[in-house]
C-alpha cells in the first residue's frame, strides 16, 4: 500500500469528520454496560415497519432496523452509521452509508464497511475521517478482534477516489495500525478522532479509554499516518469519570459564529473544546480550555466542572456526538444520536430504533465559558404552513391552543415576556442543592408557582391526558435569579413500561428585559428544545398513546401567578425531506 507522508505546507482543511459511532443500545436509564447484547432479537426481522405513530417525519433514520451515528465528508455530506441490517437491536453491526447535499435530504447507499477481517471480525466500531494531502480521505475506525472485545484501530481507503459518493472502501493489508500497549485497557480503547497536524509535521489523534475509574484521551502521533506512537502522556484525563468514548477535540473562535477547522488547532487567538461521551452515565460532557501544542496538553478553564456535572451539549437524550467543520459555510456543526426510551421488544415490533437529532451549528458564547447551539438553517426549508400569535396574555391556569398546524410534526419559536420579577418564588434551602433534573421532577409544569411554570405543551392529547411540557420556571436564590428550563416526559404517555424522565438545565441569562425565548422541534416521538438562543438544549423521546398524528395538539400555558405574555409565537407545519436521486 502507498505510504502517505505529509508535508505541513500541503495540509488543507480537515473537513471530513466521522461522527462517533457509539455501540450503545442501552436506554439512558441503564448504566451497567455499553454494548448490551440481545441475541434473541438480533436477527428477528421487522416484517412491517410501523411509521404512522412514532416514526419521525423529518429526522434522519433508515427505513428500518437499528442505527446510532453520523458523519460528514468534504463537499458532500456523508452519514456513516452503525446499523444492524437484520434487526432492530444492537448486533450484526455494519457501517450503513447515506449521502446528502444539504444535511436534510438523503440518499441511502449500500453499507460501506463490514466485519470481514481478523482485526474486525467481531465488530467495526466507531471512527473518524481525515483528508490527507492530495485530497485523499482516510477513515480510522475501531475493530473488535475477539469475543473478549479486544479493540484495535484500523483504517480504510476509498476504492475509487473519483466517485463523489465514495461507495466502495477497501481495507489495506497493513491493518491494524494501532494496538494497545501494555498497561492500556484493551477492552476500553476506541473511537479515534479526526487527525490534526502539528507544526512539527506530525499527525495527532485521540483515542478514548480508561484506567480503573479515570477517563483518558490517549494521544498518538505519526509522521506518515501509518506508524503511530503513543505520546508519553494523555492529552487529558480526569479521575472518577469512567470510560471515555467518542472524544472530540476542536478549536473555536473567541468571537462570532464562524467555525474553525482542525488545521487551526495551533492558532493562538482561539479556545478549545474537549468533549467526551461517558460510558457509565450515558451522556456527553465538555470543557472549554487551552491547548498547549509544545507539550501536547489540554487544560480546561476553571469556569465549569471537569467531570460528571460538567457542561452538556444537550441535557436530554443525546449521546455519542461529534462535530465537524463545514468549509462551504464556515461553520462547525454538531451531530448527536438519540436512543429509544421504550423497551427492546417495542423496538422489534415497530421495526426500528434510534434517530439522529437535527444537526446544530455551535459556537462560543460571548461569555467565553460555554457553547451555544442552534438548528442548522437548512431545516427551515422544511417549513410549511405558518401560524402566528402576538401579544397574547396568559393568566394563571390559562392554556392557549396553537391551531392550524400539524402539531405532531412542527417547528415552534416563541418569546415570552412578563411585567415583573417580583413574584418569582424563593427557592427553599432544602431544594437549592438539587440539580436541574431533580428540581424539574419536583417542580413540574402542573405545580403552580410565581413566575412560571410557563411554556409549551407539546404532543398533547385533546383532554390533556398526555402531554410533554417544555417550560421555564424562575426562582429567587441567593441574591440572584435561577432560571430552570425543563422538558418533562413524565406525563407524555399512558403506556406502561416506558422511560419517562424529567430533563432540565439552568439558563444563565440577563432578565433585565424580562423576556425569555424558546424553540421546539417536534417530530412524533422526539422533542428538541432550545432555550435562550441555544444556551440550554434538551432532547426528549416520547411515545404517546393518544397524541399521535392528527390527534396531537400544541398548547402554550401558564401555571404561575404572574401574568405572562406570548409576545411573539411563530409555528410551522414541517414537511418531510425528499429522497435524493
Amino acid at each position: 500500500m502507498k505510504c502517505y507522508y505529509c508535508d505541513h505546507e500541503l495540509v488543507r482543511a480537515l473537513s471530513l469528520v466521522f461522527v462517533c459511532l457509539l455501540l450503545s443500545l442501552l436506554s439512558i436509564k441503564k448504566v451497567d454496560a455499553s454494548h448490551q447484547v440481545y441475541p434473541e432479537y438480533q436477527t428477528l426481522p421487522a416484517v412491517k415497519v410501523k411509521q404512522l405513530e412514532h416514526r419521525t417525519g423529518y429526522h434522519f433514520q433508515p427505513q428500518k432496523h437499528w442505527i446510532n451515528g453520523p458523519m460528514y465528508y468534504n463537499g458532500i455530506y456523508h452519514l456513516f452509521y452503525q446499523h444492524n441490517p437484520y434487526g432492530a437491536v444492537w448486533g450484526n453491526i455494519v457501517w450503513g452509508h447515506s449521502v446528502s447535499m444539504d444535511l436534510i435530504n438523503w440518499k441511502a447507499l449500500k453499507p460501506a464497511i463490514k466485519p470481514t477481517k481478523p482485526y474486525d471480525k467481531h465488530g467495526c466500531w466507531s471512527g473518524s475521517a481525515t483528508i490527507l494531502p492530495g485530497n485523499k480521505p482516510v477513515i480510522l475506525y475501531t475493530g473488535v478482534v475477539d469475543e473478549n472485545q479486544t479493540q484495535v484501530q484500523n483504517y480504510v481507503l476509498p476504492a475509487n477516489i473519483s466517485d463523489p459518493y465514495l461507495e466502495e472502501w477497501i481495507k489495506p493489508d497493513d491493518n491494524p495500525l494501532v494496538v494497545a500497549e501494555p498497561g492500556v485497557n484493551r477492552t476500553a480503547f476506541r473511537d479515534p478522532t479526526t487527525a490534526w497536524m502539528g507544526r512539527d509535521g506530525h499527525w495527532r489523534i485521540l483515542i478514548g479509554s480508561r484506567r480503573k475509574h479515570t477517563g483518558i484521551a490517549y494521544l498518538y502521533k505519526s509522521k506518515d499516518f501509518i506508524k503511530w506512537v503513543k505520546a508519553k502522556h494523555p492529552l487529558h484525563s480526569k479521575d472518577r469519570t469512567g470510560n471515555w468514548e467518542c472524544p472530540d477535540f476542536f478549536p473555536v473562535a473567541r468571537e462570532g459564529k464562524k467555525g474553525l477547522d482542525n488545521s487551526m488547532i495551533e492558532e493562538q487567538n482561539v479556545k478549545f473544546v474537549l468533549k467526551v461521551s461517558l460510558d457509565t452515565t450515558r451522556y456527553d460532557y465538555y470543557t472549554v480550555g487551552k491547548y498547549f501544542p509544545e507539550i501536547d496538553r489540554y487544560i480546561p478553564d476553571n469556569t465549569s466542572v471537569d467531570g460528571w456535572k460538567g457542561l452538556r451539549y444537550d441535557c436530554g437524550n443525546f449521546y455519542a456526538s461529534k462535530s465537524f467543520f463545514d468549509a462551504s459555510k464556515n461553520r462547525r456543526i454538531l451531530w448527536g444520536w438519540s436512543n429509544e426510551s421504550d423497551t427492546k421488544m417495542d423496538d422489534v415490533e415497530k421495526g426500528w430504533a434510534g434517530i439522529q437529532t437535527i444537526p446544530r451549528r455551535i459556537w462560543l458564547h460571548p461569555n467565553g465559558k460555554q457553547l451555544l447551539a442552534w438548528p442548522i438553517e437548512e431545516v427551515e426549508s422544511l417549513r410549511g404552513h405558518k401560524v402566528q400569535l402576538r401579544n397574547e396574555n396568559m393568566k394563571k391556569g390559562d392554556v392557549v391552543e396553537i391551531k392550524g398546524i400539524t402539531a405532531a410534526q412542527a417547528d415552534v419559536e416563541v418569546v415570552f415576556s412578563f411585567p415583573s420579577l417580583d413574584k418569582a418564588e424563593r427557592l427553599h434551602p432544602s431544594l437549592d442543592h438539587l440539580d436541574a433534573h431533580e428540581l424539574c421532577s419536583r417542580k413540574g409544569s402542573s405545580v403552580h408557582g410565581g413566575l412560571g411554570p410557563f411554556g409549551l405543551l407539546t404532543l398533547a392529547s385533546g383532554k390533556l391526558d398526555e402531554y410533554t411540557p417544555v417550560f421555564v420556571r424562575v426562582f429567587k436564590a441567593k441574591n440572584k435569579h435561577k432560571i430552570l428550563l425543563c422538558s418533562d416526559a413524565s406525563s407524555s404517555s399512558l403506556k406502561k413500561g416506558l422511560y419517562k424522565p424529567s430533563f432540565a438545565g439552568f439558563l444563565d441569562v440577563d432578565l433585565a428585559k424580562k423576556k425569555l425565548s424558546l424553540r421546539s422541534l417536534i417530530d412524533h416521538s422526539v422533542v428538541e428544545s432550545f432555550g435562550a438562543g441555544g444556551e440550554v438544549c434538551i432532547t426528549s423521546r416520547v411515545y404517546p398513546a393518544l397524541a399521535v398524528s392528527d390527534n396531537a395538539h400544541l398548547y402554550a400555558f401558564n401555571n404561575g401567578s404572574e401574568t405572562v405574555a406570548i409576545e411573539t409565537l411563530d409555528a410551522w407545519s414541517m414537511k418531510g425531506p425528499k429522497l435524493m436521486n
